[in-house]
């Protein structure tokens, strides 16, 4: 029997007080651990009574005692203590919400009255009027009947936090309104509020069966948004292009500053932007080149904060063969002049096979000027634009246009150039990796070999987190008139509207799905969930809304790959993993494709289609999915051939489907591994104001401790060929981490490089050193 002599007194939030019963305490200790009977409850009290020292506490007190009591007894060994932590936090949010909204909390019945909830948020201004206008009372009845409060035990301690803290919505006074369960059903209400009235309600519970079991997770700015009545918007990134004049330059800086402000983390292709010293209008040796311009964009990134919480996200991208790359690479440098440097933005390199075959062969390199080239070269496309050597890639390995162009611009003895060693730009390269973890490496002629919409466009860059890989163009002002209406004078500005790039994402819980076998019901919901992400989406930038509907692009990622290898005993270090990858990617692509398909027979295909890798089925010979007598672990050939008739036949929704994303934020609310990464460590810590929460590596037990290899012992060629053997199968790309020690040798840093771009990755995203801390992009956290 456990007794104390201190407190006497407890203060309730409704200004009641109660005696203090330790036995109140007992009867709480037992039902947050009835899950979790191997765990020493008598230390858990005494650390509870512990923390109580005064003769009067409140309630709230009593509550963070328990937490951070459970808090500290996490450690390697004993890993469940996070979720006795997460049951008293959940305790908390449910008598909270039973205050604000007036009702009564009991612990086997810890929900209000959701269509209250509903009602009392839109009156207030907090939801979206359109959950009411497109559902009956009955029918958000029936969805509140759906919500399942057991789903909650499945949070543990830094999940629920972080969803808490980040995503559940709250009245105006910042006071708990919403519950987690109610948060996904939200979701899942506004994502299919637009489907027909027959089949939504059935949809809308499809949807939050796939997020309440913690199957998948849905994008920062969607958790966070969707069904708000808020400024925020639920696309992820975008990537502009910017048109080397200084109309286009600044409208770019506009459209990117008012997409920061809605969330948005942003990649800007700066490649067609003249170089330092080049000519403007026949005045020679006047223009200043990209860097200034890249100055004004990190200005803007913080000055044009994201929802007034963090400052904008900005990646840059240029050309190894750009005249002004060498002070690219200079730009997050801490040394130097400060003129020349842009410390909050960040930055990457779009390199075509050539340059790496130079680097391989120590030959030399030319740079050149994009606007030169085009004026004295005279490349031209089929309707007479002037073209730039950033307008080619290779075809085919080892051949193509790109290599072509390439050898006509060094031929030209009229074309200016600076020529150095190849080596010696990789050099710099590698130097800024290991001290600010960026460059990103783009591989463009791999992503444009396998662009199913090559048809129609080319892909310059990928995003800020390197898994976007879409087609982009400039967007052109064509001219400026006045108009005169109705007695009123008006400019008329007229654009041509380029591909600028937006990613919708969300991704499966690995861990949790394939081990639960529900890839096959879950994957069309998400496809769907995606899908109408794009309809409902209003997004400022029209370039932007109207290359998302044009294509209909879509990003099914993945999280928790390294939680489900040790789950499985799967090492990451073996042939074992490498063929795993191979076979779970291919199926999980086989039933992306497929739901996109079925819904383009439901709502027709995307408006490209025509013409596309897709329609003349290469898409599916390039990949081997059709030809050859493929073992099938998963989908077998035939399979595959009557899928790629079907796509021929009915269309495609979606001109691209799977992206790989970080996964940061929501990796951690479902209790995961981040996105396609090795664990960092067995035992890492979430750093608070006031402490540090000890997060031990999800589902760590004797058993799988032994396939949890942490990221800086793991030989990072490994990780490579796994990632090579997923890339096949991802349509776009996969945000991937190289983990290096400080000590490297630079041979066998560059031998990393090349072997990712043999081994026919995309990209690369940052080179993480155990010396060095990064930011991740909050927006791509899906």
């Amino acid at each position: 029997m456990l007794t104390t002599n201190t407190i006497q007194t407890v203060l309730k939030p409704n200004n009641r007080s109660l005696a203090f019963d330790v036995e109140r305490i007992t009867r709480y200790g037992e039902r947050i651990m009835a899950s979790y009977p191997h765990l020493d409850r008598e230390r858990w009290y005494r650390g509870v009574l512990g923390k109580l020292r005064h003769s009067a506490v409140q309630a709230a007190d009593i509550t963070q005692a328990s937490i951070m009591t459970a808090l500290e007894l996490v450690t390697k060994e004993e890993p469940d203590w996070k979720f006795v932590a997460a049951r008293s936090l959940l305790t908390k949010l449910y008598k909270e919400a039973a205050l604000h909204r007036n009702y009564k909390a009991y612990p086997d019945e810890p929900y209000g009255d959701f269509n209250k909830l509903i009602k009392k948020l839109v009156d207030i201004g907090v939801y979206r009027a359109d959950l009411l206008e497109a559902y009956t009372p009955e029918q958000i009845r029936d969805l509140g009947e759906a919500i399942n409060p057991t789903c909650d035990e499945t949070f543990d301690y830094i999940g629920l936090l972080t969803l808490a803290e980040r995503y559940l919505a709250t009245d105006f006074e910042n006071r708990t309104m919403e519950l987690p369960q109610e948060r996904y059903m939200i979701i899942a209400m506004y994502l299919m509020h637009r489907e027909p009235a027959e089949r939504r309600v059935e949809l809308a519970k499809e949807a939050y069966w796939a997020m309440s079991n913690l199957y998948m997770t849905a994008a920062t700015p969607t958790m966070a948004n969707a069904g708000k009545k808020v400024a925020g918007q639920l696309s992820s990134c975008f990537i502009d292009t910017v048109d080397d004049s200084l109309e286009g330059i600044f409208d770019s800086n506009t459209d990117i500053a008012r997409l920061s402000k809605m969330g948005g983390g942003i990649g800007v292709y700066l490649g067609k932007v003249r170089a330092r010293g080049s000519d403007i209008r026949g005045h020679k040796n006047t223009s200043s080149g990209v860097i200034p311009w890249i100055r004004q964009l990190n200005n803007t990134a913080v000055s044009v904060d994201q929802l007034g919480t963090r400052k904008g996200a900005i990646a840059v991208y240029l050309d190894v063969f750009h005249k002004d790359i060498l002070s690219f690479l200079d730009l997050k440098l801490n040394n130097g002049d400060e003129r020349m440097r842009a410390h909050d933005i960040f930055h990457g390199v779009s390199f075509p096979d050539l340059y790496l075959e130079a680097v391989e062969q120590r030959e030399e390199w030319h740079l050149f000027c994009p606007h030169q080239v085009k004026k004295i070269m005279g490349w031209k496309d089929a309707k007479g634009r002037a073209l730039g050597l950033e307008d080619f890639y290779d075809e085919k390995q080892g051949a193509g246009e790109f290599r072509e162009k390439y050898a006509e611009a060094v031929a030209n003895p009229d074309l200016p150039r600076i020529t150095l060693p190849a080596i010696d730009i990789m050099k710099r390269i590698m130097k800024s990796q290991l001290e600010t973890g960026t460059p990103y490496m783009f591989y463009k002629d791999a992503a444009n070999r396998a662009n199913p919409n090559k048809g129609h466009g080319m892909i310059y860059c990928s995003n800020l987190c390197t898994e976007i890989f879409q087609n982009q163009s400039a967007t052109v002002i064509e001219h400026e008139e006045l108009v005169d209406k109705d007695g009123e004078t008006r400019i008329i500005i007229t654009k041509t509207p380029g591909d600028f790039v937006v990613c919708n994402l969300n991704s499966i819980h690995l861990a949790r799905a394939v081990r639960a076998n529900v890839l096959e019901r879950l994957v069309p919901i998400q496809v769907r969930m995606l899908d109408n992400v794009i309809d409902i989406n209003n997004i400022e930038v029209l370039q932007a809304q109207h290359t998302n509907r044009r294509y209909r692009a879509i990003g099914l990622g993945t999280f928790g790959l390294h939680h489900l290898l040790a789950l499985e005993g799967i090492a990451w270090e073996s042939e074992e993993a490498v063929t795993f990858n191979d076979n779970l990617y291919e199926h999980i692509n086989y039933l992306a494709v497929k739901s996109s398909m079925g819904l383009a027979q439901e709502k027709g295909s995307y408006s490209r289609f025509k013409g596309s890798e897709w329609e003349n089925g290469r898409y599916f010979e390039d990949r081997d999915y059709t030809t050859g007598n493929r073992p099938g672990k998963f989908v077998t050939t035939e399979q595959w051939q009557e899928l790629a008739e079907a796509v021929r036949v009915n269309g495609m929704r979606n001109g691209w489907l799977m992206a790989v994303a970080p996964n940061g934020s929501t990796s951690i609310i479902a209790g995961s591994t981040a996105s396609i990464d090795p664990v960092y460590e067995l035992l890492s810590y979430e750093e608070k104001t006031t402490y540090k929460i000890a997060n031990p590596a999800p589902d760590l037990s004797e058993k799988t401790i032994w396939y949890y290899k942490t990221a800086f012992r793991l030989d990072q060629n490994w990780s490579i060929r796994m990632a090579s053997a997923r890339q096949r199968h991802i349509d776009q790309g996969q945000s991937f981490n190289l983990y290096v020690r400080p000590d490297i040798r630079a041979v066998d840093f560059l031998n990393l490089h090349l072997h990712a771009w043999k081994a026919g990755m995309k990209s690369t995203y940052y080179v993480r050193s155990q010396a060095l801390t990064v930011e991740e992009c909050e927006s791509c956290s899906s």
